[in-house]
């Protein structure tokens, strides 16, 4: 079984037809799954947020078996993401794509444990704290993308679980989590 450092790639990775758009619906379907979950599982494992459609990311072409995916497929997988919830367009012109392996409502209930399993019910951290401190070491929080961080804090900020404060700039954004 082929790898991508220590993440190892499903079989249909080297099979050609698989990097090709399938002309027959069943067949491209069953194509998409397989990608979506893919996708998913290596930036999970791998802690990849966005993915441009223009860049060189490691899933899009396979050099043992001289396969690329077209502009055409990799928007095809991606779109199928966006359209169950798992990932965001985050311009216009559907170039980069936010990858949400955990959807925003999961990142909050990971926060809520983070705060419970550490103790920290009603205590004050800074944004950057929970995406880097020493506290989010060995979680799923540490190292994630701000934007997800952000929004799931908002939607615990809404359900009255914790309030955001703004400091002088962005890197002393505060969080006082009220559980």
């Amino acid at each position: 079984m082929q790898t991508l450092g220590e993440f190892k790639l499903p079989h249909f990775f080297n099979y050609p037809p698989y990097f090709t758009l399938q002309p027959v619906r069943d067949t491209r379907e069953k194509q998409i799954q397989l990608w979506k979950e893919l996708i998913l599982d290596y930036c999970r494992t791998q802690k990849v947020f966005v993915i441009g459609l223009d860049e060189d990311f490691q899933l899009f072409s396979n050099p043992t078996i001289e396969r690329s995916l077209s502009h055409e497929a990799r928007e095809a997988f991606l779109s199928a993401l966006v359209s169950e919830g798992r990932a965001e367009w985050l311009d216009k012109g559907h170039r980069k794509c936010l990858i949400l392996w955990h959807r925003i409502q999961d990142w909050a209930d990971l926060i809520l444990h983070f705060v419970k399993e550490n103790g920290l019910e009603d205590s004050v951290m800074t944004v950057e704290e929970i995406r880097s401190g020493v506290e989010s070491r060995g979680t799923e929080l540490h190292g994630m993308d701000r934007t997800i961080l952000m929004r799931a804090l908002k939607l615990l900020e809404h359900k009255g679980k914790l309030a955001i404060f703004k400091g002088t700039s962005a890197d002393d954004e505060g969080v006082k989590f009220s559980i």
